[in-house]
């Protein structure tokens, strides 16, 4: 490290170090060695130290969140300025173009601390950009990160933000959703992105997160690939993403059930707009409700492929355990519902619900509900959301494909 440094310092304890050098980029107050001075720039630039001094890196103080520290490089001679975050963004855009292919128009352009943007989310919908920023750091630099993406994607017509979440308050931010600074807009909130062959609706202003979820897009495939010729129920479907998938495969009905009747009148907009209509039947009911009555039809009625796409039942680990108990019900009950020889596709998206624990609970399911289970695929989120290690809560889904035996 240069012996003059332009940046502030922070010293850290020895877990924090371990952390750091595992690959981990987060900082929180309690590691910290020694208080930090009022004067520091709440989402400037700080440097950490070990204990005795030796750089480990530079990234975002924060004043307000638990995460002091979101660390950006260990590169001692790194400038941050324009040039770097253009770097960034144009490494991260590459990386889609190459691993997403043709699906490149519909994707996560940028996965957070996986790309090194802490605490950014964007995703492309065709030639539009949502964007959600949760810290300060990020805050302070989202326009010169969009000017970047501007640059790297041609006809982009406008960068909305969903800056919704609570999390900002955390962070001394203020939610709220609106179009970027900055950046001309065409003022239309939804468009239309093809998936899987399937065209969807995108409300990007309104839907769920940033309008669609496409970390599941590769899932939704493998899906459809075991559809063909089966009765097949997808629950939780919500915009019909994966019912869509699994009828047009030339399944005779599809069942799609959601709690939310305004995600079911999108679904039904999107399969009038594949020619999917009379393929699929859309049931407002609760999930568990209807698998209780799904458990009492005969052999020959009964659905030969389940699917589950929950809402992620713990965003904490304190309630992991009443999590691994619902998790365990919904996929005791779907169980009892395929009979012998059905599949069963099904998720969580709580990184707290690791692979090992969602298979143990697939187990403990397994026995409540008197089969056995033979794993066909265990897979993950799509490659534009990518894992990066070091960082377990980059690996937050888990996507089992199984057949009741």
């Amino acid at each position: 490290m240069k012996s003059e440094r332009q940046f502030d310092s922070v010293a850290v304890n020895k877990k924090a170090e371990r952390g750091i050098r595992a690959g981990h980029p987060w900082v929180y107050g309690a590691e910290l060695v020694r208080g930090v001075p009022e004067c520091f720039e709440n989402g400037g630039l700080v440097d950490v130290l070990t204990e005795g001094g030796k750089y480990l890196g530079t990234g975002f103080y924060s004043a307000k969140s638990k995460i002091a520290v979101r660390l950006l490089s260990d590169n001692a001679n790194e400038r941050f300025d324009e040039a770097f975050w253009q770097r960034r963004v144009k490494y991260a855009v590459d990386y889609r173009r190459r691993v997403m292919g043709p699906d490149f128009a519909a994707c996560r352009l940028i996965f957070g601390e996986a790309d090194g943007f802490p605490g950014l989310t964007v995703d492309r919908y065709g030639d539009y950009l949502v964007a959600e920023v949760l810290s300060f750091g990020m805050d302070r630099v989202k326009g010169v990160v969009f000017r970047a993406l501007l640059d790297e994607i041609s006809g982009v017509r406008g960068i909305y933000e969903r800056n919704e979440s609570r999390i900002r308050l955390l962070e001394g931010l203020e939610p709220g959703s609106g179009w970027a600074e900055g950046v001309p807009n065409d003022g239309r909130t939804s468009t239309t992105i093809t998936e899987n062959g399937l065209r969807f609706l995108v409300d990007f202003a309104g839907g769920q997160k940033t309008g669609f979820f496409l970390d599941q897009k590769y899932n939704r495939r493998a899906v459809a690939n075991l559809a063909s010729g089966m009765r097949v129920l997808d629950l939780c479907t919500h915009t019909g993403s994966f019912a869509l998938n699994a009828a047009r495969q030339g399944t005779d009905l599809v069942t799609a059930v959601d709690v939310s009747e305004p995600a079911l009148e999108v679904a039904r907009a999107n399969a009038a707009l594949n020619g999917l209509e009379d393929k699929v039947k859309f049931v407002r009911a609760d999930v568990f409700d209807y698998l209780q009555e799904a458990e009492k039809l005969p052999p020959g009625e009964r659905y030969n492929l389940i699917i589950l796409d929950p809402p992620a039942f713990t965003k904490s680990s304190k309630t992991l355990g009443n999590a691994r108990n619902g998790y365990r019900e919904i996929n005791a009950r779907a169980m009892r519902a395929l009979g012998r020889g059905g599949y069963l596709a099904t998720c969580s998206c709580s990184h707290f619900m690791t692979t090992d624990l969602f298979l143990d609970m697939l187990k403990t399911a397994a026995d409540d509900a008197g089969v056995r289970l033979k794993i066909a695929e265990i897979r993950h989120q799509a490659p534009d959301h990518p894992v990066l290690l070091g960082v377990p809560e980059s690996d937050y889904l888990k996507f089992v494909i199984c057949q009741v035996v």
